[in-house]
């Protein structure tokens, strides 16, 4: 007899109930709290597994999808309405800004398979990058030191260090003059 895998669940027993938890706690005392306690909200991810460095800013209305794959560098922000969809290990380096109604998106599909399977790509971005107000970032895609994805972006591949892009997909504009040290 045949086993119909398109009815099994991607998700362990462990992740749906952890999924649900974080639901909760997300929707009520991370939502709820005031503007300013960044501090109380890593903690809260924290408990969820999340690595989050030191002096992070994390607003209340950023929405987080299995904060467990999450690690986030110290000094770095996640603007009003970012979404982390976390399926797979998300990576944010040092000193990183993504600004409001980004979207990090560590999840899709294989569209090469009738049943489409879930897959769960990594993301990574690396130090002293910005991710502009409503930018893309797409599952398996590496954002280079230093680069700039400018408002509205869409990276679906892999962007190179100290370089801006923009638009859709994202292209190179022209070199980001490096830091003076």
């Amino acid at each position: 007899m045949a086993v119909d895998n398109r009815h099994i669940s991607p998700y362990s027993t462990r992740e749906k109930i952890g999924r649900m938890v974080w639901a909760f706690v997300q929707g009520t005392i991370f939502r709820c709290s005031f503007h300013s306690w960044n501090g109380w909200r890593t903690f809260l991810l924290r408990q969820f597994g999340a690595t989050i460095g030191s002096s992070c800013i994390v607003r209340r209305s950023v929405r987080f999808e299995c904060p467990w794959n999450l690690e986030m560098g110290s000094n770095s922000c996640l603007g009003d309405g970012v979404i982390v969809y976390c399926l797979g290990k998300v990576t944010i380096g040092n000193r990183v800004s993504v600004s409001q109604y980004a979207h990090v998106c560590a999840g899709s599909h294989d569209y090469t398979d009738i049943d489409m399977p879930l897959l769960r790509p990594p993301i990574t971005i690396c130090d002293d990058v910005w991710i502009a107000t409503e930018a893309f970032v797409g599952p398996d895609v590496k954002v280079g030191e230093g680069a700039i994805l400018g408002a509205r972006g869409v990276a679906v591949q892999d962007l190179e260090p100290w370089t801006i892009y923009g638009g859709n997909p994202a292209k190179q504009i022209k070199p980001r003059p490096r830091y003076d040290s």
